[in-house]
């Protein structure tokens, strides 16, 4: 699979977190056998001015002081932010290195041959060194490791003894000869391929979190926010089929906004476009509603019913308002620094329609069709014959439970829309 420039960035991050944190491990590992080592010396019975004692300790002490460095400079070097991935393979081999040769000092201090490789502590360090590569969840790295650690263990159990060694026959013989060496490294192998395999699954559900992730957020550039539960819950799939449900429509729009634009240069007007547009945003977003999308200076805004329709159409109402007195203020903001004032007509309505996502994977839009949405765009224009600021209509304030007469209604109207049968009930605002 080809990856992203930026799944690609994610991966290298989190594999120097990983080299970061083998490194921690590392050190810690080296502590606890040191640890172990003194407790083990301290009890150790050896003649008195014996050579051999001292040199196992000196081979001890180098390895594991070794090792501490490799692990802090792994983790210091991510800290410092040094650290680069070509690293993490010298570091890599190094794990293995390290106790084989421990596994091979022992071997020349004490003369015993390559098939009493298993007796030696060190060799036990090969378990450890695998698991850190899972820790690393690169396949390749992890087969890198398996390689050196089962080919080093397999090359030193042919080593041959040192001079002076006597064989011992007896259970303890059969225990140390070939056969059961080379099934002590055939099962070493059989973890190392399990854990290869461990990794190559990491890898790829970590791909396909990150693409998943990735895809979320490309969605999100052009799906609303308030979406995400339920792209989440059940997928763009879901979304696409779409769904008919009660829901608020509010249509805003500009008066004058065509003559106001001609007396602005192309740097004015996109500054101006986006002021309308963030401020339209941040209203719907307060008050729970969905910005459906931006037609030049108008914009559609809908409030899903959920399971308090009565919450929906008062956020709706609450919206409408917050919308008059946000182009208000800046109106006022405007005239006091010599521009023209703004004044918007805003028309809401409440019913069925049909929701759902549209359009390509490269262009995917929320759209919501139906008699209802309409409705609230005539009412809006109605505005302009009413001279209001606000038309809603008696479904949404009945819904919302504010279909009483008076304050802050002083417009009581039916009106038959054009290309919709039947009278339409309405209150409304006047012009301010």
């Amino acid at each position: 699979m080809r990856l992203s420039v930026d799944t690609v960035a994610l991966f290298r991050q989190a594999e120097l977190r990983a080299e970061a944190l083998v490194g921690l491990l590392r050190m810690i590992s080296v502590l606890v056998l040191a640890l172990s080592f003194a407790l083990a010396a301290h009890d150790a019975a050896a003649p008195e001015g014996s050579e051999f004692l001292l040199r196992q300790w000196i081979y001890a002490a180098t390895m594991m002081a070794g090792y501490f460095i490799l692990g802090a400079l792994a983790w210091l070097g991510y800290r410092r932010g040094w650290l680069r991935i070509w690293m993490i393979w010298p570091a890599a081999a190094a794990d293995c290195l390290f106790f084989l040769y421990g596994v091979w000092m022992s071997m020349v201090n004490t003369g015993l041959p390559g098939s009493h490789t298993f007796v030696f502590p060190a060799v036990w360090l090969a378990p450890v060194v695998l698991a850190f590569g899972v820790l690393r969840f690169n396949p390749g790295i992890q087969a890198f490791i398996a390689l050196l650690t089962v080919g080093g263990l397999a090359l030193l159990i042919g080593l041959p003894p040192g001079e002076g060694f006597v064989p011992r026959s007896g259970a303890a013989a059969v225990f140390l000869s070939v056969p059961p060496n080379a099934m002590r490294v055939a099962m070493l192998a059989l973890s190392a391929v399990v854990l290869v395999v461990a990794a190559v699954r990491t890898r790829r559900l970590l791909l396909r979190s990150i693409t998943e992730a990735q895809n979320a957020a490309n969605l999100t550039r052009y799906l609303p926010a308030q979406l995400a539960p339920r792209l989440a819950a059940g997928g763009l799939d879901e979304l696409r089929r779409g769904r008919w449900q009660q829901m608020g429509v509010l249509f805003i729009d500009l008066r004058g906004f065509t003559h106001l634009s001609q007396d602005m240069t192309a740097a004015e007007l996109s500054d101006f476009a986006t002021e309308y547009r963030r401020r339209i945003t941040a209203v719907a977003q307060a008050t729970g509603g969905i910005v459906d999308k931006f037609m030049g200076d108008a914009a559609m805004i809908v409030f899903e019913e959920g399971e308090d329709p009565a919450a929906a159409a008062n956020a709706c109402i609450d919206c409408a308002f917050r919308l008059r007195s946000e182009i208000a203020a800046w109106s006022q903001a405007r005239e006091a620094a010599g521009a023209p004032p703004l004044r918007a007509g805003i028309g809401l309505h409440w019913g069925a329609v049909f929701s759902g996502v549209v359009g390509t994977p490269d262009r995917l839009e929320f759209s919501v069709f139906g008699d209802t949405v309409n409705a609230a765009a005539r009412l809006e224009q109605e505005t302009k014959r009413l001279q209001a600021d606000i038309l809603a209509s008696r479904e949404i304030l009945q819904i919302a439970g504010k279909d009483r007469d008076g304050a802050p209604w002083d417009i009581a109207a039916e009106t038959e829309l054009r290309g919709r049968e039947g009278v339409l009930r309405l209150r409304g605002v006047r012009r301010s």
